[in-house]
């Protein structure tokens, strides 16, 4: 198979049928052989009754629903479990996206070589109220992670299909998939100006509150990247230094304490010192820091998969 084309949605039971006549008809234009796996992030809306007619009507599409919303980095993780093409496309399907760019994705990927291609819409029909935040996300992105993508949360991407066997998307991570791509061996990572599509039904389901979580992702990912597999490296680290500089201090002012002591000359307590306290605060969190990143090897050792999403349907799969 050439292409397995997966689009995660939430409430877009008005989109669906467009999309999917849409890509059936880039796909046969082409002459690709094509999967389309719809995953229902938990829709309250007819997003389901929809998909099974699509299913129905068309042996190519294949659909998923989880029984509540889980959010879109565990769609694409379901999604990645359960494709058979060569090439990965991803997409929205609130139609902002357009089908007519895969093409062109997979040509990038299968005789260009690439392992992923991320899309950057250049030209976006958006509220500055989401492009000027996109844009301040996206350039603190590349400052942190060193990877020089333009639009790091791009729905349209590809990807080799051993790349997304290879990748584990979870919590809010989605934003961050070039630095999941990164981070499981592929470097070869291209980008692709795409084509944006204004909103034709329904609204956005992302508030200001994802640019939040972003930056937090952002962190999380940057330590994950680096100290995942060894955080003693960074905990460790940070507890001998400061547990150094504790001990180093409490040594200095019991030695001017004996010194003061041999030559007769008047001096207070050591516990009387404010400096005393500080070297003493800084011993117990160098310590408390050293155990958390033992602690941090032990639990890196020996976790499982923290993906747990319970599937309520599943056609054609």
């Amino acid at each position: 198979m050439d292409i397995s084309v997966v689009v995660p949605l939430y409430n877009e039971a008005e989109s669906l049928n467009e999309l999917v006549r849409w890509v059936r008809q880039v796909m046969h234009q082409n002459g690709f052989a094509f999967e389309l796996l719809l995953i229902d992030d938990g829709s309250q809306d007819e997003s389901w009754q929809v998909i099974q007619q699509l299913t129905h009507q068309d042996d190519h599409v294949k659909a998923l629903r989880f029984r509540k919303n889980y959010g879109k980095s565990a769609a694409l993780h379901l999604g990645f479990k359960h494709v058979n093409g060569d090439v990965v496309i991803t997409m929205d399907a609130d139609l902002q996206d357009n089908p007519e760019e895969i093409p062109g994705l997979y040509h990038m990927i299968i005789q260009d070589g690439y392992d992923f291609v991320s899309g950057w819409k250049k030209k976006r029909y958006d509220p500055l109220s989401k492009t000027l935040p996109s844009k301040f996300f996206n350039k603190t992105a590349r400052i942190v992670t060193g990877i020089k993508l333009h639009d790091f949360n791009c729905g349209l991407k590809a990807y080799r299909n051993n790349v997304v066997k290879s990748i584990e998307v979870y919590g809010e991570m989605h934003r961050y998939i070039p630095v999941l791509v990164k981070r499981a061996g592929f470097n070869h990572i291209g980008e692709k100006v795409v084509r944006h599509q204004k909103r034709k039904y329904g609204k956005t389901k992302f508030g200001m509150d994802r640019f939040v979580k972003g930056f937090l992702d952002l962190m999380s990912i940057t330590f994950i990247t680096k100290f995942g597999k060894r955080p003693m490296h960074l905990f460790g680290t940070l507890g001998t230094v400061i547990f150094l500089l504790g001990f180093l201090a409490a040594l200095w002012l019991g030695g001017m304490k004996l010194y003061y002591l041999q030559h007769q000359i008047p001096y207070r307590l050591v516990t009387e010192s404010p400096y005393f306290y500080i070297a003493l605060t800084c011993m117990i969190i160098g310590t408390q820091l050293f155990v958390a990143g033992f602690l941090g090897e032990l639990v890196s050792r020996s976790s499982e998969s923290r993906n747990h999403y319970y599937v309520r349907d599943t056609i054609n799969l």
